[in-house]
């Protein structure tokens, strides 16, 4: 109607020439952007934060096959490094969703790759042996007594430390003191010491005890520059590990990093290294437990189980141990194994509100931030946090 108005001064031979050609062009037009459609559809796009996956189960599915067809990786290994390269993704989201599909995946293996060399490098680290200290602190709850710690430590050589309150003792806060000093006095003397807490938690605090994570690292770092061992003004804590088997314990273990690495900046003191941090529930998870006579979580009873329980021992446990067998009895907890011939070739999900899927992170060098900033093609400056989940 509107071709028609705009040329009715025209003769009506000429509109109708017009008419045609227009309908020419126009046909013309529809013809090339269909192949001009149909030649780049099979091209990879750009990744965008719309097609970013927004879960990990949406990760499993549209990346993981492309990671594994990049680089081989037996099922169990990969299912143990797949949640630490989703949030690993997740982390560097803005980096990421600038580069095409094929390069994210490039990336993305890279980081595979690295975190096979971190666990290859720390595996050997001691978290429960001869000459170690165990220091604990346990839920106030019943059922949930010092042995759970002092059977293994001893079994093992260590000595122990062990705090919980009880009806008839100390108050919450001077349990909670009495902690932060022997922390403290740990993180001083560069003896290799194990810190484990049980029973309930969130991401701002240990909640058994009301210890914020910033009054913990508060506590690590006073004990740390304290110490004669190195050049003052430096916090060491690598004699440290940390384990927490409570709820939200990866999300409360990440606060803390991101702590400790604040409050050194700002009091000008150079961080050497961050302690390695054992998170018995990984992120946005709750812990389970069974509750009756005993209350001993899962995660620390399948670390008993395995360790203490079962013969022959090792002659220590080790993060090795940690990451690739407790990893893997955890694994069971709401998923059953699907059997075909005489090997497990896949889970399925029962329950998933019983994931727990612990992690481990370890610190970081400043050798392994370039690393890490040259794989994502970063400036040389860009800052990057000092801690590295390694599934």
């Amino acid at each position: 109607m509107m071709a028609k108005n705009y040329f009715s001064s025209l003769c009506s031979t000429a509109r109708s020439t017009v008419t045609f050609c227009t309908f020419f062009i126009l046909t013309a037009c529809v013809v090339v952007n269909i192949a001009w459609g149909d030649l780049h559809a099979a091209e990879p796009l750009p990744l965008t934060a719309q097609l970013l996956p927004d879960s990990f189960d949406a990760f499993v599915s549209k990346l993981s096959p492309l990671i594994v067809a990049q680089r081989a990786m037996n099922p169990k290994h990969y299912r143990q490094i797949e949640p630490s390269l989703y949030y690993f993704l997740k982390l560097h989201e803005a980096k990421l969703k600038t580069l095409p599909l094929d390069r994210q995946i490039d990336v993305l293996v890279k980081i595979a790759e690295f975190i096979d060399c971190k666990r290859e490098s720390v595996g050997h680290e001691v978290v429960i042996g001869a000459g170690h200290a165990l220091i604990g602190l346990l839920d106030p709850a019943r059922g949930l007594e010092p042995k759970e710690i002092t059977t293994i430590a001893t079994g093992y050589g260590a000595t122990t430390d062990i705090f919980k309150q009880d009806q008839k003792g100390q108050s919450i806060r001077q349990i909670a003191h009495a902690f932060l000093a022997a922390v403290a006095d740990a993180a001083a003397s560069g003896d290799p010491t194990t810190i484990v807490v049980l029973g309930h938690g969130a991401p701002e605090e240990i909640q058994s005890y009301s210890i914020p994570f910033g009054t913990l690292a508060d506590a690590l770092i006073a004990g740390a520059v304290r110490s004669d061992r190195i050049e003052p003004k430096a916090v060491d804590l690598c004699s440290i590990v940390l384990i927490c088997d409570d709820c939200y314990s990866a999300d409360f273990l990440i606060n803390l990093a991101g702590a400790i690495e604040v409050r050194c900046r700002q009091r000008e003191l150079r961080l050497i290294s961050l302690p390695f941090l054992i998170a018995g529930t990984n992120r946005d998870r709750v812990g389970h437990a069974d509750v009756g006579e005993k209350f001993v979580p899962h995660f620390w009873r399948e670390v008993i189980e395995l360790f203490y329980v079962r013969q022959p021992r090792p002659k220590q446990v080790t993060l090795r141990d940690f990451f690739e067998n407790v990893d893997n009895r955890m694994y069971s907890y709401g998923r059953t194994p699907i059997v075909k011939g005489s090997g497990v070739v896949g889970y399925r999900v029962v329950d998933a509100e019983l994931f727990q899927d612990p992690v481990i992170f370890v610190p970081l060098s400043e050798e392994d931030l370039v690393t890490i900033r040259t794989i994502l093609d970063l400036n040389e400056n860009e800052p990057l946090l000092r801690l590295f989940d390694i599934g």
